[in-house]
């Protein structure tokens, strides 16, 4: 019996392909846990829809990042944070720190998840934070912590 699979399954193909199966295979675990369709034409004309879909969105989302990474390029913000002597800050500043200052002065969202850095900022100076906006593209944001 051929099946169009509906999620991953196993052993058996990824979420989208045809697959011939037995049919015991299908009629018994297959279809009744709604991880496959039988593969009927108008079934297989869904899922390539699906999967133009997807894959149209996935080309917006890697533009998007794109644009943010050139938009990122000459911006930077400001974080105000207590320090003590020697320029040691009273706690750290973290990536959601630099998201909410991005948001705030910048306003870009960007999310806490998406900012990578080194260590945790404890001291005051400049710094440089790493974005991983979408899969291959990468980007820099400049990052000045100054005493409050």
């Amino acid at each position: 019996m051929l099946v169009l699979l509906k999620q991953d399954v196993k052993g058996t193909g990824k979420a989208g392909d045809i697959v011939k199966v037995s049919d015991g295979y299908a009629r018994n675990m297959l279809l009744p846990k709604g991880l496959a369709v039988e593969a009927t034409e108008g079934n297989i004309r869904a899922a390539e829809k699906q999967k133009e879909r997807i894959a149209q969105k996935a080309a917006d989302d890697k533009a998007a990042a794109q644009e943010l990474v050139e938009t990122l390029k000459e911006k930077s913000v400001t974080i105000k944070a207590k320090a003590g002597d020697g320029g040691r800050l009273f706690g750290a500043i973290t990536s959601k720190d630099i998201s909410d200052a991005a948001k705030e002065q910048l306003g870009l969202e960007i999310d806490k998840k998406k900012i990578e850095l080194d260590a945790p900022i404890k001291s005051l100076g400049t710094y440089t934070a790493t974005l991983k906006l979408y899969q291959e593209i990468k980007g820099e944001l400049k990052v000045f912590v100054v005493e409050e």
